[in-house]
Parts: structure tokens; C-alpha cells; sequence
């Protein structure tokens, strides 16, 4: 056993145990390479059992990574056409940075990433992006604002206060982009990662704020909150990432063709 393990050491050029005191301790290396051995042998023990018949009834799963800048709704209805799929699939949903999303896509670990921007080839992982769709965006508020600001729109917007979105979505920057071209300045009072939270805070009054065309129905209802204007020309595009161009899981296959929001260009 030892000898084994000191091939495999050197196999992997570093230390997977070290002695302390009268025993041994697993190193830091060593727990990374135990967690992908467990991986493995678990991948290794479901293929046999299923190739023994053992599994055949099991539903089928897919692993789905969901960056935390995807509005929930908009995810919710990205995914909805795999809930139609017989035999039925289980659906697996991870929410995190897209980056670390894509570094777990590049290990095989999730089988598709939800991303609001598509990835470009600068990025470390070698993927393809599949347009899933794109929406309008637009403003909404609470009815005493949005009332006030539906006259002289775009215009009114100059001095109205205003909840953005977090810095590391791309609509942020194509809001900014919109009010240059309109010429007016919308005074932001606050800044949000979390779009739940800045719903929150536009329900209870503190400013106007941007929600997806596809939901903004439903947002209307949930936070009591009114349409004010569309942003034309603003575009929000939603991107499955796979590491591979030809799509073969049936649910991945699902989600790529079902036009759940509709695509305007």
C-alpha cells in the first residue's frame, strides 16, 4: 500500500500525505485528488450498475449552471421546455460566478451554462455559445412615479431616481449607453448585485428600475409596479455555453430549440 501510493505520488509530481508526529495526514493536494477519485469511482460504479440493468428506471439528469446575474425568471423559462420531456429528466441547477460555472463545465461536471453574455475567446475555457433568445428591456416603477414618468418620456428621466444593476451584468452598461444617446441623466440611488433586492427596494418606492420585457408581466403583479417607457434599442440575449458545438443531450437539445422567449432578430 505505501509503495502504491508513493508511485502514484511521484506519478503526479506531488505529495498526497505527510507524517505528523506518529501517523500520516492527508495533504491539501491529496484531498483535491481524493474528491476526483470519488468522482470517479462513483461515475464507475453507476455505469456498471446500468449496464447490469440495475439503474434502467432511474430518470436521467442534467446538470445546469445558472449565472447569478440570470434573472430567475428569465432562467425558470429558459428551462422550462426540459419539464416537458419524457421519459421524464431531473433537473440539476447550480447557481454561481459564470466563471466558475465554465471552469466546472470545462471538468464536465454541469452539462450546460446560462449566461447573459456569450463567452468570447479570451476566456481560459474552449466552449460554444447557443442563442437561447433576446427580450426588449424596459422601466418600470410604482404607479405615483411611473405616472409622472410616462409624460415626456424619455426626458422625464433626467434627475429621477434610479436602481441600476450590479457592475458585472451587461445591461448596465447598455442602460448607460441609452440614457448618453437620449440625453438625460437619471440620478442612481442605488446599485444591486441581487435583482431581487433591487425589486424590493423599487416596490417599496426609491426609484425606477429595468426589467426583461419577457417577465415584466409578472413583475408588475408580484411588486406592484407599472410600466414607465421600453428602452429601444436595448436588447438583453441569453446564451447556453456547452463545451461542445454539436448539442447531443436530449435535455441540453430541449433547452437550445425551445424558443421559450421569443427571438426578435
Amino acid at each position: 500500500m505505501s509503495g502504491q501510493l508513493h508511485q502514484l505520488e511521484d506519478a503526479l509530481g506531488h505529495k498526497l500525505v505527510e507524517r505528523q508526529g506518529r501517523g500520516i495526514v492527508i495533504t491539501d493536494v491529496g484531498r483535491m485528488v481524493l474528491e476526483y477519485a470519488d468522482d470517479i469511482f462513483a461515475v464507475g460504479r453507476e455505469m456498471l450498475e446500468t449496464l447490469r440493468g440495475a439503474e434502467m428506471t432511474r430518470p436521467a439528469r442534467v446538470q445546469i449552471g445558472i449565472a447569478d446575474v440570470l434573472p430567475k425568471r428569465v432562467a425558470r423559462k429558459l428551462l422550462e421546455p426540459v419539464l416537458d420531456l419524457k421519459p421524464e429528466i431531473v433537473l440539476v441547477c447550480k447557481q454561481d460566478d459564470a466563471n466558475e460555472l465554465l471552469s466546472e463545465l470545462a471538468l464536465h461536471r454541469l452539462d450546460l451554462v446560462l449566461v447573459d453574455a456569450p463567452v468570447g475567446p479570451h476566456h481560459h475555457v474552449r466552449a460554444y455559445n447557443h442563442l437561447l433568445g433576446e427580450t426588449q428591456v424596459e422601466l418600470v416603477a410604482i404607479p405615483e412615479m411611473a405616472k409622472s414618468l410616462r409624460d415626456g418620456f424619455p426626458l422625464s428621466l433626467d434627475g429621477a431616481p434610479l436602481l441600476l444593476p450590479g457592475e458585472n451584468t451587461s445591461l448596465r452598461q447598455a442602460m448607460r449607453d441609452w440614457f448618453d444617446r437620449h440625453g438625460t441623466r437619471p440620478r442612481v440611488v442605488g446599485e444591486f448585485d441581487d435583482s431581487a433586492l433591487l425589486k424590493t427596494f423599487g416596490q417599496h418606492g426609491l426609484g425606477v428600475f429595468a426589467v426583461h420585457s419577457v417577465a415584466a408581466d409578472e413583475v408588475c403583479r408580484q411588486y406592484q409596479v407599472e410600466r414607465v417607457g421600453v428602452l429601444d434599442g436595448v436588447l438583453e440575449r441569453f446564451y447556453a455555453v456547452t463545451v461542445d458545438r454539436r448539442i447531443k443531450h436530449p435535455a441540453v437539445l430541449a433547452i437550445s430549440e425551445g424558443h421559450a422567449i421569443q427571438r426578435e432578430a
